[in-house]
C-alpha cells in the first residue's frame, strides 16, 4: 500500500477536508474527545460511545462456537476461520471436476453517495440503491439505512470498492465497501438491506471488512468510528470511536469478535500512537487497549528507542486482522512500520513493538511474546500481514506453529506458545536490503540501502497485505510475490520535516514480474514460483487439491501441489480473496471483481 503524503497534504488536509464537507448536526449524546493531550496515549483516553438504536435479541445468529470452528461449510471471519489458513476442508470440488465450474448468478453493488445514499441526481447516481441477481438491477430499489456524521458529499456512488472477508452465515452473505455494507441473499444474488455511512471524509483505503458475532455485523468506518448493525435490516445499534478523527486516523480493520471481546485498531500515516483496543461485542464499551510502542516511563521496550517521546509518537499501527489459539487464549496479530519512517530522530534502536508479531493474552491484553520481522525499519516494510497458525510435523514432531511471510521478503516459522524462531528464508528474486540474519532470526538491516540524498537502488516491497494460504495437505504455504528494483531518493533529512511516511521519493525501475510462491513451511525454500499477469487480493486453498487466485482478467483454479492451471473465468481481476461454502449441499464458491459478487457453482 502506498502510504507516502506530502507534508504540505499533512498540514492542509483537514481544513481542506473541512471546508469541502462540513459536518452534519451532531447528535445530543456525541462528544468529542477533543485534541491532544486528552486523545491516544493519554491514560484517560477511551473514545465515544453511542448507543444508537435497539439491540437484538441474542438467541440466534452467529455463536462464538461457529466461529471457532475449522473452515468448511461457512465463512464466519476475515480469514473464513481463526487459524488464517484459508483452507477449506471441503472437497466437493476437486482438481477432476473444478473445470465445471459454472456462473450461478451476478449482483453489481453501489456505494452510496448524497444524502439519502441513492445519490444527488448527477452523473453516476442512477445505479444507487438498485441491484440483484443475474446481473440486472431489482425491480425496486432495496432499502438503505443511512448512518454517519457527514453530510454525503465526501461519498462517491461509484461501483462498490469491495474487499476483505465476505461473511456467509444462514445463507446470507455480509459484503462491505468503503462507507458501506451490504446484505445479500446467497441463493439468488438480491440485495437485502444496504448500510450507508456518510463519511467525514479522511484518508480512504480499502476495507478488510466486516465481523459478525449474534444477530450484530461490526465494521469500521475510515472516519475512526466502529459500528454494530443489527444483521436482521441494517440499523446501527451502537458506534464507537475507534480513535480521533481530528489526528488523521483512519480505521479499515475487520473486526474480530474473539471470547467476549472485539477487537479492532486503526491505521495512521502521521506520528500518532497506535493500538489494538478491545472492546465489549455487546455495547461497546472499551475493555483494553494496548500500544504498540511505550507510552510511559518503564514500559517495555522503551530502551530501543532515542526517548520516551520518540516512543510515544512511534506508530506501528494495526489495520490487518489477526489468528487466534483457544488453547494458549492467545491472539497474533503484526504491527506497521515506526515513524518518523525513512529517517532518524527515533535512536538506533530496534523501535519496539513496531514492524512485530505480537502474541496478546486476549482477556488481559497484555504480551506474552513478541518477534520482530524487521528490526529498526526503515523501508515502510511493516509486518501487518495475516499469520498462520497450524499443529503440523516439524523436525520429527508436531508442534504449535505460526508462520508469516512479511512485507520485506522474509517468510518466517515460530512456535506460536513460545515465540520461539524456527525458520528464516528469503523471498523475492530482487530483495537486496538486508545483510543477512541476526542471531534471532531476524533479517539485519544494510544502512547503506536506506534512502539517500544521492539515491539507493534496493527493492520494492516484496509482499504487501494480501492474506496467504496454507494447505496441510500440501505442506506449502502460497503467497504473492512482487518482483523489481528501483532508485530510492531521501528528500527530507531532518525527522521534523519529515514526520510519519514523508520523506523520500522513488526513480526509475525495473519491474520483473509477479509471482505466486508456494513455499515449505519445514526449510522455507521454495517449492515452485509461477508468474502471474498482476498482483493479487489473496488466495485460497481447499481439500480438493485446488488453489484459487487472481490472474490479470482471470480468476483461476491451479493444482495445489504443482501449480498447473485447471479451469479459469475472464471475470476480471478480484478485488478480494475468493471464498468457498456449502449451500443446499452443494459448494459454492464466491469472488469479486468490478463492483459485482460472481457466485459459481458446481452442477
Amino acid at each position: 500500500m502506498k502510504k507516502l503524503l506530502a507534508i504540505a497534504a499533512l498540514v492542509a488536509g483537514p481544513a481542506l477536508l473541512l471546508a469541502q464537507n462540513p459536518p452534519a448536526l451532531l447528535p445530543s449524546n456525541y462528544v468529542p474527545s477533543g485534541p491532544t493531550p486528552l486523545g491516544p496515549g493519554d491514560p484517560d483516553w477511551r473514545g465515544d460511545t453511542v448507543q444508537s438504536g435497539q439491540l437484538p435479541p441474542d438467541a440466534g445468529g452467529l455463536d462464538q462456537a461457529r466461529i471457532m470452528k475449522p473452515l468448511s461449510d461457512e465463512w464466519t471471519s476475515y480469514s473464513g476461520d481463526l487459524t488464517g489458513k484459508r483452507y477449506s476442508s471441503l472437497k466437493l470440488v476437486n482438481k477432476e471436476n473444478v473445470k465445471y465450474l459454472s456462473l450461478k448468478w451476478i449482483t453489481p453493488l453501489t456505494q452510496g453517495c448524497g444524502p439519502t445514499g441513492r445519490g444527488t441526481g448527477g452523473a453516476g447516481d442512477a445505479a444507487a440503491g438498485r441491484g440483484g441477481g443475474r446481473g440486472g438491477p431489482a425491480p425496486a430499489a432495496y432499502p438503505i439505512v443511512v448512518g454517519g456524521l457527514g453530510n454525503g458529499l465526501a461519498n462517491t456512488c461509484a461501483p462498490a470498492r469491495l474487499g476483505g472477508g465476505i461473511l456467509m452465515v444462514d445463507g446470507r452473505l455480509y459484503a462491505a465497501a468503503p462507507n458501506n455494507v451490504y446484505a445479500v441473499d446467497a441463493r439468488d444474488g438480491a440485495v437485502l438491506w444496504h448500510n450507508y455511512w456518510k463519511s467525514r471524509g479522511g484518508t480512504t483505503t480499502g476495507t478488510r471488512g466486516p465481523g459478525m458475532l449474534g444477530n450484530l455485523i461490526y465494521f469500521t468506518q475510515h472516519d475512526d468510528w466502529v459500528v454494530a448493525l443489527d444483521s436482521r435490516n441494517g440499523k446501527e445499534v451502537w458506534r464507537h470511536e475507534v480513535a480521533p478523527f481530528d489526528q488523521q486516523y483512519f480505521s479499515s480493520i475487520a473486526p474480530m469478535p474473539i471470547k467476549g471481546h472485539l477487537l479492532v485498531g486503526t491505521g495512521n500515516d502521521l506520528d500518532a500512537p497506535a493500538f489494538m483496543k478491545s472492546l465489549d461485542p455487546r455495547t461497546g464499551a472499551v475493555r483494553w487497549i494496548l500500544y504498540s510502542t511505550p507510552q510511559k516511563e518503564g514500559d517495555p521496550g522503551l530502551e530501543t528507542w532515542a526517548s520516551l517521546d520518540a516512543a510515544k509518537h512511534g506508530n506501528g499501527a494495526t489495520w490487518i486482522p489477526g489468528v487466534y489459539d483457544p488453547e494458549t487464549n492467545l491472539y497474533m496479530y503484526g504491527t506497521g512500520n515506526p515513524t518518523p519512517s525513512y529517517t532518524q530522530g527515533r535512536g538506533e534502536g530496534d523501535n519496539l513493538f513496531t514492524s512485530s508479531l505480537l502474541a496478546v493474552d486476549v482477556d488481559s491484553g497484555k504480551i506474552k511474546w513478541y518477534f520482530q520481522t524487521s528490526p529498526h525499519d526503515t523501508h515502510d516494510w511493516d509486518s501487518t500481514q495475516t499469520p498462520v497458525i497450524v499443529d503440523a510435523p516439524f523436525n520429527g514432531r508436531t508442534r504449535k506453529l505460526l508462520m508469516t511471510a512479511t512485507r520485506n521478503g522474509y517468510f518466517f516459522v515460530l512456535d506460536r506458545v513460545t515465540g520461539e524462531h524456527l525458520v528464516t528464508s528469503k523471498l523475492g528474486l530482487t530483495n537486496v536490503w538486508a545483510q543477512g540474519l541476526d542471531a534471532k532470526g531476524q533479517p539485519k538491516r544494510n544502512p547503506h540501502k536506506d534512502a539517500q540524498i544521492a539515491g539507493t537502488l534496493v527493492n520494492g516491497s516484496v509482499l504487501n497485505h494480501p492474506p496467504p494460504t496454507f494447505s496441510p495437505d500440501t505442506g506449502l504455504f502460497y503467497i504473492n510475490e512482487n518482483n523489481g528494483l528501483s532508485v530510492s531518493y531521501l528528500m527530507e533529512p531532518d525527522p521534523r520535516g519529515s514526520m510519519g511516511l514523508g520523506g523520500i521519493t522513488s526513480g526509475g525501475g525495473v519491474s520483473l514480474a509477479n509471482t505466486i510462491v508456494a513455499v515449505d513451511y519445514r526449510t522455507g525454500k521454495i517449492a515452485w514460483r509461477k508468474k502471474t499477469n498482476g498482483g493479487s487480493p489473496g488466495l485460497l486453498s481447499t481439500a480438493g487439491g485446488v488453489l484459487f487466485v487472481s490472474n490479470g482478467q482471470n480468476v483461476e483454479a491451479w493444482d495445489a501441489a504443482t501449480g498447473k492451471g485447471l479451469w479459469y473465468s475472464q471475470i476480471g481481476g478480484l478485488q478480494s480473496p475468493p471464498e468457498t461454502f456449502m449451500l443446499d449441499g452443494k459448494q459454492h464458491l464466491l469472488f469479486t471483481s468490478g463492483g459485482s459478487l460472481y457466485m459459481f457453482v458446481l452442477n
